[in-house]
């Protein structure tokens, strides 16, 4: 009974340390080849639902917004690598829009899927923001909502925090009373707005955020669930500001959000995602005159039935507003780990989920695009729990090494 308890004991020891074992760089965003990965939705020769563009450069009609997103060629003055190797990505301020017309931006989604068991750590040093702007750098799978959606990255007009969320089907949750450091809203993950989280930690958006010099997310995609942390750029864990081809998550501390799988099942409401980052402006979350009111003068002088709203009128049309001039993306990197190379893709895969068929629909709406497609059922079990990523290749060789050794010890 003593040798089997301490064997229970050396199997719990090393499953930890494993868990905390380095994870493989799987692809790296960053310097003069930032932006050879990635698609520009400008390029796309059909809108969201399938249907042809008509020689017309795609509008947002992922979230109604008022932009056009622009291709590689068209839209080259809007994004670029600098001599310091960051990325930049801005929405146009410098086009007469006229009224009824839309404003000229980008959207780019990585070529490349991630399965479970993917880390993202994702370097920025300024972002988008002022009235009318809604950035987000964040994850979607092929159907949405379907195969679920992850903000990482998210705000609206001058907010002054980061809102992390999770979009799925019906049936997935947040947890309450999850070990977390951000603030729970609506717990739904199907709800318009998702389940979100609002983060608490100072300086992770707006002005505050870029004059500090941004800060790192890193986001963890495992069947334990799903987690994501902020730091400023002053409390960067030495795991990452040292890392070399390699990380673990042992110095990372509690995340700002969790989503543990003890109330999403991550393997029914996730599939293969790829990377998003966009810039929009007003739409269904930002152009919200409930919302825009909260942080943005109205000085609009809106005709009687104009289609348009304040947020619209107020600063995307004419010669648009000061604001646009920090409407971008300053990116140092984006690195995608795992223990297990199979979890990068370069090509769409063609199962995603159980019972689930990928389908090129283009993409997701974030933050504010409403779900009411059913869920399927639970078809495998989760333990939920912490942060975790332990492939199963590495569980068996912890429990063989401690099998071995109780061996050893007999």
């Amino acid at each position: 009974m003593k040798l089997i308890s301490s064997c229970a004991v050396l199997l719990s020891l090393t499953a930890s340390a494993l868990a905390a074992s380095n994870l493989t760089l799987l692809k790296e965003y960053s310097g003069s080849s930032f932006f050879d990965d990635w698609d520009f939705y400008g390029d796309s020769n059909v809108n969201y639902l399938g249907e042809p563009w008509n020689g017309t450069t795609p509008w947002d009609d992922f979230t109604s917004g008022d932009v056009f997103y622009m291709g590689r060629s068209n839209g080259s003055k809007l994004y670029t690598v600098e001599s310091n190797g960051h990325a930049y990505i801005t929405v146009d301020n410098t086009s007469f829009v006229a009224p009824g017309q839309k404003r000229p931006s980008i959207r780019l989604t990585s070529k490349d899927w991630y399965n479970y068991g993917t880390v993202w750590v994702i370097d920025v040093y300024h972002l988008p923001w002022g009235c009318s702007v809604w950035p987000s750098i964040w994850t979607s799978g092929s159907v949405w909502p379907q195969d679920g959606e992850i903000d990482i990255i998210e705000g609206v007009n001058r907010m002054t925090y980061n809102r992390m969320a999770l979009h799925t089907t019906s049936g997935c949750s947040a947890a309450n009373g999850t070990d977390q450091d951000g603030t729970p809203g609506t717990p739904d993950c199907s709800q318009a707005a998702g389940c979100t989280v609002d983060e608490n930690k100072p300086n992770s958006y707006g002005p505050d955020f870029n004059s500090n010099s941004g800060g790192v997310w890193g986001a963890q995609f495992d069947v334990s669930g799903i987690y994501i942390w902020f730091w400023p750029r002053t409390e960067i864990p030495p795991s990452i500001s040292t890392s070399n081809g390699s990380i673990d998550l042992i110095d990372w501390g509690t995340p700002s959000a969790a989503y543990p799988s003890s109330s999403c099942n991550i393997t029914n409401y996730f599939g293969w995602q790829q990377l998003i980052i966009d810039i929009t402006l007003c739409g269904q979350w930002a152009g919200q005159d409930s919302i825009y009111d909260q942080t943005c003068n109205n000085t609009a002088q809106i005709p009687a039935n104009s289609p348009s709203s304040r947020c619209t009128t107020d600063n995307v049309f004419n010669n648009g507003t000061a604001d646009y001039a920090m409407a971008y993306f300053e990116i140092g990197s984006i690195k995608a780990f795992a223990a297990n190379t199979t979890a990068i893709s370069s090509t769409t895969p063609s199962s995603l989920v159980p019972g689930a068929t990928a389908s090129n629909t283009g993409g997701s709406s974030p933050a504010s695009t409403s779900s009411s497609l059913p869920s399927g059922s639970n078809t495998q079990g989760s333990t939920g729990g912490g942060p975790l990523v332990v492939s199963d290749q590495l569980q068996k060789f912890a429990m063989l090494f401690a099998v071995l050794t109780w061996l050893l010890l007999l």
